[in-house]
């Protein structure tokens, strides 16, 4: 083991042995090198008289660059996009975006939380998480409907075994969280730790639990880490921000868990992706929520173990990516420092909730009930239906063919409408349309 990643494991032990337990092999021998990052680093701030260490080209005191690629970009200078950015990511966006955070979470407030580290979106996010705390062999607990790329990150990428519990109640008004707490508890029995992921506003169903069903999950993950099972939670908070009635919880439930017991580690992951309509510029956001192993610890304890699972956070992504994009980064950090960012993402939100409600108002009405049933949405970007008699991928490919529509299929049953990309007045012409298209394969079975 590298004498750095030796060190960084001292520090977590320290503060927090369950912390260190939790870290897959990888990541407990991740660290940030203090090599020529280091050491450009230091001269950037002690050579005033010539740095020879920076590994781009300079010209005239500020970056070389080409007038072809500099003329697209207005309004930001070269320096502050054409050179690499930190592997932690730009210092002011992280600042900005864990101020913003303790906005929008209100139940973050009086909780330290860490520096959040920037990633190459939240895909990239999901996957340094884990990266440092998957190992070959672990269980990792989801819903049965679940974001498909997480059988790619976890299953293959980290070889991890997936279980998975019922996500909705049989009548499908909200999830089912005694199938939620008996897997878990299952898993607990048979496993020193636990992993799973929470995700909402949740793909694909677009649900949010209420602040009853949220105080509830918090409970039973809190009950397990109690009970001497470690257990890390990530939280999938992509479509954050986009909860569109009222009993839906409006913060991330990463505040709830973050600090709550010394056998919990909470991992938000979340970005501008979709939050600022920003989805091919990759950035996102991982951040840690931990609670500290005594009474006799403190909180510059807690800032100590916080900077070591940056190190290895960052460790991580210099080892895959080097950094993410510096252009999208500062593209982001300064929509958010514009005045008018706020009343900008008001006017979005109220576009996507009005879609939202038209289908909710369309689906009322009981001509569509003998095809269908309607899983709970008032969230995020999509929408489910649960066919009743015809198969999904028939129907997708058919409506595809015969009336130019594009629907997504998830198993044998299950239809995902995006209702972020459909315009309010398309919304009932297009379940006409699915319903047209049921009646058809129910036609050609006779």
């Amino acid at each position: 083991m590298n004498p750095l990643a030796a060190q960084l494991n001292s520090v977590i032990e320290r503060v927090n042995p369950h912390v260190l337990e939790m870290l897959s092999n990888m990541g407990k021998n991740l660290y940030f090198p203090k090599g020529i990052l280091t050491q450009s680093a230091e001269a950037k701030q002690k050579a005033h008289k010539i740095n020879a260490t920076i590994g781009i080209a300079k010209q005239n005191n500020t970056v070389m660059s080409l007038p072809s690629v500099t003329c697209l970009v207005n309004g930001i200078e070269p320096d502050n996009f054409l050179p690499y950015a930190s592997s932690f990511g730009v210092p002011e966006l992280r600042e900005c975006w864990k101020k913003a955070l303790f906005h929008k979470n209100p139940s973050l407030a009086g909780k330290q939380i860490s520096l959040p580290v920037v990633t190459g979106g939240i895909t990239h996010a999901v996957s340094t998480f884990a990266d440092l705390w998957v190992d070959e062999g672990d269980t990792v607990i989801l819903p049965d409907m679940m974001w498909g790329n997480y059988s790619m990150t976890f299953g293959v990428r980290n070889r991890a075994k997936i279980v998975q519990y019922n996500t909705y109640t049989p009548d499908l008004k909200k999830m089912d969280l005694d199938a939620f707490e008996s897997m878990l508890l299952q898993q607990a029995s048979e496993n020193k730790k636990i992993v799973t992921m929470l995700n909402f506003p949740h793909n694909p169903t677009g649900y949010t639990v209420s602040v009853e069903e949220a105080k509830k999950i918090a409970s039973i993950l809190i009950s397990v880490a109690k009970g001497g099972t470690n257990v890390v939670v990530g939280f999938d908070d992509a479509y954050f921000g986009l909860f569109f009635e009222e009993e839906t919880i409006k913060e991330s439930l990463f505040s709830l868990l973050s600090g709550a017991d010394k056998r919990l580690v909470a991992i938000k992951m979340d970005g501008a992706t979709k939050e600022d309509y920003v989805w091919g510029l990759r950035t996102g956001f991982l951040t840690y929520g931990i609670g500290l192993n005594s009474a006799a610890s403190n909180q510059d304890d807690l800032a100590e173990l916080y900077l070591a699972l940056e190190k290895k956070t960052a460790g991580c992504i210099r080892g895959c990516v080097s950094n993410v994009s510096h252009l999208s980064q500062s593209i982001v950090l300064k929509s958010m420092e514009d005045k008018s960012y706020s009343e900008y993402k008001q006017e979005k939100f109220d576009l996507l909730k009005a879609r939202a409600l038209a289908i909710k108002d369309v689906l009322k009405d009981p001509v569509y009930d003998n095809a269908w049933d309607v899983y709970p949405f008032n969230s995020g970007y999509f929408m489910c239906i649960r066919l009743k008699d015809v198969d999904a991928e028939t129907l997708r490919v058919h409506m595809l063919n015969a009336y130019g529509i594009g629907l997504i299929s998830i198993g044998s049953n299950n239809i995902r409408v995006a209702f972020s990309c459909l315009e309010q007045e398309q919304v009932k012409l297009l379940f006409d349309m699915i319903l047209q298209g049921v009646n058809d394969l129910r036609e050609n079975r006779k």
